[in-house]
């Protein structure tokens, strides 16, 4: 850290510092692009290419260079051509003659002129006024004011009854309602014609037709479990499969002992 001392305010000579040596790449300048897809433009092969980073690229058919695709324009392009100055009655007003040359005027102000230093603002005015009594005299000539009868709104005609807009606003959403509640009863009546119920007799036929069904696969299923040990995968699929249908078909008998017994007939 560097300590105050008195030798400090002399102004020291500047010293500049070292110019850093000019950066040079360990590449070369013409390195092809490594994962690129510049390199296929004038090529056929696909997609990206030169994954490894090669400096110079497999030679084939085609070069990976286009014959004057550069990134500006060539060496000497850029140099002034004396041949291209503006030439007579070539400028964008189309014309070489002047417009004409006009006296300038000041904007005419609104507002009052400075005043000169000289001119001096007028002092000593006074009045013979007598503001008491001129002030009695305006109040004495003065018309008296109109007293204004404020309205008695609880004697309109229509006071306290419901106005018309909002009669019309509560018959519209009724009206809605009410198309609403009848949508709500035609698909409620359309639900109940998809329901079909059952008779007693083909309830009773139905059930028999599933105990039938049940007594035939409880007995394969039987046959199945006195087997000691069952090692294959086709019997072991078949007694799940029996177990799926038993647990099934209880289900189903189940729901017939219900009083009512209702189909769908949309499914």
């Amino acid at each position: 850290m560097q300590q105050e001392s008195i030798y400090n305010l002399i102004p020291k000579e500047y010293v500049p510092p070292p110019k850093e040596p000019m950066y040079r790449s360990a590449f070369p300048n013409g390195l092809v692009p490594t994962a690129s897809t510049f390199n296929n433009h004038t090529t056929s092969r696909p997609q990206i290419n030169n994954i490894n980073g090669d400096f110079q690229l497999a030679k084939g058919p085609h070069t990976h260079k286009g014959q004057s695709n550069s990134l500006g324009k060539p060496k000497g392009s850029y140099k002034p051509d004396a041949t291209m100055f503006r030439m007579k009655n070539t400028g964008t007003m189309g014309s070489n003659q002047l417009p004409e040359i006009q006296s300038f005027k000041y904007p005419q102000s609104c507002k009052a002129a400075v005043p000169k230093k000289d001119e001096k603002p007028l002092q000593g005015l006074k009045s013979n006024k007598n503001f008491i009594v001129t002030n009695a005299v305006e109040n004495i000539l003065s018309a008296p004011k109109q007293i204004i009868e404020e309205k008695e709104w609880t004697h309109k005609k229509d006071y306290g009854k419901v106005p018309d807009y909002l009669t019309k606003i509560q018959s519209s959403i009724n009206n809605e309602y009410e198309i609403i509640r009848n949508m709500h009863m035609s698909e409620a009546e359309e639900r109940d014609k998809q329901k079909y119920l059952m008779t007693s007799e083909e309830v009773e036929h139905l059930k028999l037709g599933l105990k039938k069904k049940w007594e035939s696969v409880n007995k394969e299923y039987q046959s199945i479990t006195h087997i000691r040990m069952i090692d294959t995968v086709g019997l072991k699929r078949k007694k799940e499969q029996c177990e799926k249908e038993l647990a099934l078909l209880e289900k189903d008998i189940e729901k017939l002992n219900k009083y009512y017994v209702f189909v769908d007939t949309q499914k």
